[in-house]
């Protein structure tokens, strides 16, 4: 059975819950809503977990608050054995459009704090990610005022129809593999 660590990005509280950074805890509880799973408290997050199609998929949203995701994405590794290709960070990023889906199979941090935790704690750049344009719709110098922003109306409808294939994009990730994934999702 093939295990996948799927690590969606965010702060934890209430007054985070519909801010561009926690797109990465949207993105999960959309499919832990379609797989008719809930998250449990666990060590150093929230937990759920599904069967399909032969595979096992671990959710994870970390309860590390996001500039130390990678104390979580580590001990949920290592606690379920889970090699860092079969590891898929989900993230906010301002430097893609709203609602354009980006695979990559490595690359830097980008200036995101949580990745750069990750990417330190992992000690490699080379984890799989993906990334969900949020654009960057801010006035310099207002880049933490803007993610840590809540959604604008246009970007609340919009995001009813992004969310489930964002939902897509993971699932194939588990069960068609990072290239078929990246071919078929990057720059939709």
């Amino acid at each position: 059975m093939k295990k996948f660590l799927i690590v969606g990005l965010g702060n934890v509280g209430t007054k985070y819950d519909n801010t561009r950074h926690n797109i990465g805890f949207k993105i999960l509880d959309e499919l832990a809503e379609e797989h008719k799973v809930t998250f449990e408290t666990e060590k150093l997050g929230e937990v759920a977990n599904f069967r399909f199609k032969g595979r096992t998929f671990i959710l994870l949203k970390p309860s590390t608050f996001m500039n130390l995701s990678g104390k979580a994405v580590k001990y949920w590794m290592d606690k379920e054995k889970i090699d860092v290709e079969n590891t898929l960070i989900v993230t906010d990023d301002v430097n893609i459009d709203f609602g354009t889906i980006r695979v990559k199979a490595k690359g830097s941090a980008g200036g995101h704090n949580g990745l750069k935790d990750i990417q330190e704690k992992l000690n490699t750049q080379k984890y799989p990610r993906f990334r969900f344009g949020v654009g960057a719709n801010y006035p310099k110098g207002r880049q933490v005022d803007f993610v840590l922003g809540e959604w604008n109306k246009e970007e609340t409808s919009q995001l009813i129809e992004r969310l489930p294939i964002s939902a897509k994009v993971i699932t194939s990730f588990g069960t068609a593999g990072l290239s078929n994934t990246m071919n078929s999702y990057n720059g939709k």
